[in-house]
């Protein structure tokens, strides 16, 4: 299996960690160590698979918000897997959950080359880690049309 904090030098790693901690007040090193992780993995796939419909849990969008906020590391990031991995955040909507992309995105994680930390990506109803995140994600892939998404929509990748 791949190892998704390689994708980052330490020093990249651990000031993504720091965000993702001080966006969640009382939140444990090794937690914020494992959203970060998560979020590599889901940029990953998402570049390497740009027409598949994936979503990052509710969890996970932390750690993704956090590389975002790193612009410049988060630009290398993107150049080196090939494709520049949009965010369009939505409203949070608990009725917009969908188990099914979830469980495409974890296969198309694992398609990646990665195992998956099960813990954070399930429902965000009981999840038992909690975030600040306030954002929510359907799914969807620029060969749905999300190449020219509009604010409101979800991209997960495109050019």
């Amino acid at each position: 299996m791949r190892n998704a904090r390689a994708l980052l030098t330490p020093a990249g790693f651990e000031g993504v960690a720091a965000t993702v901690i001080d966006n969640n007040p009382g939140m444990d090193q090794g937690t914020a160590d494992r959203i970060v992780v998560e979020a590599l993995k889901f940029v990953d796939a998402a570049a390497q698979f740009p027409t598949v419909e994936i979503a990052p849990s509710k969890v996970v969008d932390e750690g993704w918000h956090a590389l975002i906020l790193h612009t410049e590391l988060y630009a290398k990031l993107c150049e080196s897997l090939g494709h520049f991995v949009h965010h369009y955040p939505e409203r949070p909507d608990p009725e917009r959950f969908d188990a099914h992309v979830i469980t495409r995105t974890l296969a198309t994680i694992e398609q990646a080359g990665y195992d998956t930390d099960s813990e954070l990506w399930t429902d965000p109803t009981k999840s038992l880690v909690g975030v600040a995140a306030q954002c929510q994600h359907t799914g969807c892939s620029s060969g749905s049309g999300c190449g020219t998404v509009r604010p409101g929509q979800c991209a997960t990748s495109g050019e």
